[in-house]
C-alpha cells in the first residue's frame, strides 16, 4: 500500500501536480489547502487578505477528483469565505481532502475540527478554523487494517512557535487517531502541522507511541525550490508500527507545491 501525503498549495502547480498524481496513483492521498468553488465554473480565482494574495485553482478538489476517477473522493471544509473573479466575490469552501482506491474498502471514517469550528461566513481572523480526517481501510494484500488520519496544522502570524492552541491541537487529532483505529491497526498520523521537529505536537504524537519518519530517516526538508522563506520544515508523517514500514520517501522532485510529497509504502 502507497499513502501520500501533500500540502497542495491551493493548486498552484496543478499542471505539475495532477500528471504527477495520475503517474503515482497512491492508494491513499491526504491532501490539504484544497479549494472547492461549486458556485463557480473558473478555472481560476484570487485570494485576497491584505497584502497576501495569491492566485487559487478555483475548483482544485474537483480537478484532482478527475485525475484519480478510481478513488473515492471525501473533501472537509474548514470554512467558507470568498474567492475573487476579477471585482466579483465568489463563495468558495477551502479545507482537506482524503482520497482513497476503491479497491480498499473504507471501513471507518471520522472528521472533526482540530482549532475553532466550521466557520460559514468567511475565513476568519488568523489563526483560523482548522479540521482533520481520518479513515480505517482494510487492505487485502496485508491482510491487516490501517488508518490514515490527517490534518493541516493552524498558522500562527508570530511564526512556528509551541502554543496552548498548538498544544490542544495535537491533543485533538490524536484523539481523532484513537477513535478512528482499533487496537491491532497499523495507524498513520500526517500532515502540513506547521510547526518544527522539536515542537510539543511531535513530542505528544511520539509519546502517545508513534514514530516520526521525515527526520527519523535522516530528510532535511520537507520544502522545495518554490518555497524562500526560512524553515524548511512543515510536514510530517508518523506511524506506530516502523516494521510495517517497506519504504518512506520525501520527495523533492518533481515539484507539485511548495510542500514536498511524503510518500509511504508499507
Amino acid at each position: 500500500m502507497n499513502i501520500m501525503c501533500l500540502n497542495g498549495w491551493g493548486g498552484k502547480l496543478h499542471t505539475s501536480l495532477l500528471p504527477y498524481l495520475q503517474s503515482t496513483a497512491p492508494d491513499i492521498l491526504c491532501l490539504q489547502e484544497v479549494v472547492h468553488s461549486p458556485a463557480s465554473d473558473k478555472d481560476w480565482l484570487t485570494y485576497r487578505d491584505g497584502d497576501h494574495i495569491l492566485p487559487q485553482r478555483a475548483n482544485f478538489f474537483r480537478d484532482v477528483s478527475r485525475a484519480l476517477p478510481e478513488h473515492t473522493a471525501i473533501f472537509c471544509p474548514a470554512a467558507q469565505g470568498v474567492l475573487w473573479d476579477r471585482d466579483r466575490a465568489v463563495p468558495s469552501q477551502w479545507g482537506l481532502a482524503s482520497f482513497v482506491h476503491k479497491s480498499l474498502p473504507i471501513i471507518g471514517q471520522i472528521q472533526g475540527f482540530v482549532h475553532k469550528s466550521y466557520s460559514p461566513d468567511g475565513y476568519g481572523d488568523h489563526p483560523r478554523s482548522r479540521c482533520a480526517h481520518g479513515i480505517r481501510v482494510y487492505d487485502n494484500a496485508l491482510n491487516r487494517t490501517i488508518s490514515v488520519t490527517h490534518m493541516h496544522g493552524l498558522r500562527d502570524l508570530r511564526g512556528k512557535l509551541d502554543t496552548p492552541e498548538r498544544a490542544t491541537q495535537a491533543s485533538r487529532l490524536l484523539d481523532l487517531s484513537r477513535q478512528v483505529s482499533e487496537a491491532a491497526d497499523i495507524a498513520v498520523i500526517c500532515g502540513d502541522f506547521n510547526v518544527e521537529p522539536d515542537s510539543e505536537t511531535l513530542t505528544l504524537l511520539t509519546d502517545a507511541g508513534f514514530v516520526e519518519l521525515v527526520t527519523t530517516r535522516g530528510f532535511t526538508s520537507t520544502r522545495n525550490s518554490q518555497y524562500s522563506k526560512p524553515g524548511r520544515f512543515a510536514d510530517y508523517m508518523l506511524i506506530n508500527d516502523t516494521k510495517a514500514v517497506q519504504r518512506f520517501d520525501v520527495i523533492y522532485d518533481p515539484e507539485v507545491s511548495d510542500h514536498c510529497p511524503l510518500r509511504l509504502t508499507l
